[in-house]
């Protein structure tokens, strides 16, 4: 794990998960990328620097953010993009290769029964890049149990896990597998990757309506500082596909979510 992206919206506290992004990144030795998206046409006649004029302001809100967090001398460098966030996200994965993002749940909007608000949702769901969704308020503590959700075993590349992997060498952490029977499994679904297995300490075998009613019923057993999910089209977020926002009543966490993707070749 070499670059972490964090995406700067509006919400003043912006800093402190940005400041979680630093003490996650100084225990990696990772390089931190902010990042804010804006949207500026220029049409014919406009005045011609008005995207550079706009970009400038962008760093210098960034700069402000950055100035509000212990560096830790991990360095900080800064990105801005003119248009959608997903194309921005995707266009600085491919120049600089970003292992993980680093997210709060609601980058940009306000709404208290909103988990993931608009921008944040888009992120998680449409890129294919591991992301950390980290509650507002919370300070990196060791992950030493991590509780990882699945309704199907089977992974099409084992290097999904590496995010997982890594965290759990750097935290001496243990990783324990629920695996949620949802109505419609497949004998397939119920073979578990070799790959995990490896990494796992103990394995759960539940049988709920949703994964996520899995996770409810068996979070207080096991206890976990980080809960870890899948981002794939029969995985976590299946139920809640088609829109961007995900509402706190069809899913929340008071604890960090990785969620693990597959980056295409």
């Amino acid at each position: 794990m070499k670059n972490i992206l964090v995406p700067i919206g509006s919400n003043p506290e912006s800093h402190d998960t940005l400041q979680y992004a630093v003490d996650f990144a100084k225990a990696f030795s990772c390089t931190i990328y902010v990042m804010e998206v804006f949207s500026v046409s220029a049409k014919a006649g406009s005045l011609a620097n008005i995207t550079e004029i706009v970009a400038e302001s962008s760093k210098e809100r960034m700069k402000e953010v950055i100035d509000k967090v212990d560096a830790k001398d991990v360095p900080i460098k800064i990105a801005t993009y003119n248009g959608d966030i997903v194309d921005g996200l995707k266009e600085i994965d491919r120049e600089l290769g970003i292992d993980l993002i680093i997210m709060s749940p609601r980058s940009n909007d306000i709404q208290e029964e909103l988990y993931l608000g608009y921008t944040s949702g888009k992120i998680i769901k449409r890129t294919n890049i591991p992301t950390l969704i980290v509650p507002k308020g919370t300070t990196l503590t060791p992950l030493r149990q991590i509780l990882t959700a699945f309704r199907s075993g089977v992974l099409k590349r084992s290097r999904i896990l590496n995010p997982l992997i890594d965290i759990k060498k750097k935290f001496g952490a243990e990783v324990n597998l629920l695996l949620v029977k949802t109505p419609g499994y497949t004998d397939e679904d119920l073979m578990i990757d070799t790959a995990l297995m490896d990494i796992s300490t103990r394995l759960t075998i539940t049988e709920n309506p949703t994964t996520y009613l899995g996770v409810l019923e068996h979070f207080r057993a096991h206890h976990p500082d980080l809960l870890c999910v899948f981002r794939r089209k029969r995985g976590f977020f299946n139920k809640l596909w088609e829109k961007d926002t995900i509402l706190k009543s069809e899913f929340f966490s008071p604890i960090p979510v990785l969620v693990l993707s597959v980056k295409k070749d």
